[in-house]
């Protein structure tokens, strides 16, 4: 009986030892697929889901950004259209004048002859 006891003991072991192998095994086809399928997205050029659904996320972000900002300018026009509209023909355009344009004076002299006495004034300070 001692000796099935043993024997029984043995097998299990051998049994254990295969199976812990195996699971080794089964992690390293794992770890080799893994890398090939990397290698894969590489050569495609194709994107993992975390990338996509950031680069998904920053467009709707952007999106509801542009819609936001269509809206305020929406309302600006319609607020400067109604401003408009109240003061009526009373005011000028924007951009439109009656007046003539200012006539600008001449130009002054320049002095050239300062010489020396200029370095002076804008050098060193010393």
């Amino acid at each position: 009986m001692k000796e099935r006891s043993r024997f029984m003991d043995d097998l299990a072991g051998v049994a254990q030892g295969a199976m812990s192998a195996f699971a080794g095994v089964r992690d390293e086809a794992e770890a080799v697929m893994r890398a090939r399928i990397d290698d894969a997205i590489q050569r495609f050029d194709l994107v993992r889901g975390e990338q996509f659904a950031a680069v998904q996320e920053m467009a709707a972000n952007a999106r509801a950004a542009q819609e936001a900002a269509e809206a305020k300018l929406a309302a600006l026009t319609d607020r400067v259209a109604a401003l408009e509209a109240r003061l009526g023909a009373a005011a000028p355009k924007i951009g439109a004048t009656t007046e003539p344009p200012i006539a600008m004076p001449p130009p002054t002299e320049v002095r050239t002859d300062l010489g020396d006495a200029a370095s002076g004034v804008l050098g060193s300070g010393g």
